[in-house]
């Protein structure tokens, strides 16, 4: 049997996340799947993995076959370092000990990248923020001050009509 590890839709439409299965290659995409080794979210910023690392490395070392997509995701999460560092591991090139070295050196370097792109990402939400504070500020000063101009007409004109008022005669007082 052909295996796949491949992305199964689910979410609504426009907003699609995926799960990421293993399943015979015969079977449809949302059908019936062997294993369920994780989930892809690409509606958050930086789109969200959540992957059983073990399983994934499983499966490819039986010789599941990741789609397009797939093996992009499983590049992200290290898993396709790790099958190609224990390949060599088993030619000879180089020991147990220094592909372990090796793979945590990567993770290192790329959490420390996600991690900078998240705060790089949160400085540039709160930068937005503020300005638009900033401009909803200026919006309702200038609202402010045209509602004072309008008042202020009104009680000049109000001032006015008063002083023009003609004034009551009086009638003499019958005798």
């Amino acid at each position: 049997m052909a295996t796949k590890i491949r992305l199964q839709r689910f979410g609504r439409k426009g907003y699609a996340f995926y799960q990421v299965v293993v399943a015979d290659s015969r079977a449809p995409r949302d059908g019936k799947f062997i294993e369920r080794i994780g989930s892809y979210n690409p509606n958050t910023n930086p789109a969200t993995i959540d992957l059983n690392f073990e399983r994934a490395l499983y499966w490819l070392q039986v010789g599941a076959q990741p789609t397009d997509t797939a093996r992009s995701i499983l590049s992200k999460e290290g898993v396709l370092l790790k099958k190609h560092l224990e390949g060599g591991v088993k030619k000879g090139a180089f020991t147990a000990e220094e592909a372990v070295s090796r793979f945590e050196k990567w993770v290192s370097t790329k959490q420390s990248t996600v991690q900078t792109q998240k705060s790089k990402l949160s400085e540039a939400a709160k930068i937005e923020a503020a300005k638009r504070l900033e401009a909803e500020k200026e919006i309702n000063k200038a609202k402010a001050e045209a509602l004072a101009q309008k008042l202020a007409a009104k009680n000049v004109s109000e001032v006015v009509e008063e002083s023009v008022e003609a004034p009551v005669e009086e009638t003499p007082a019958a005798e």
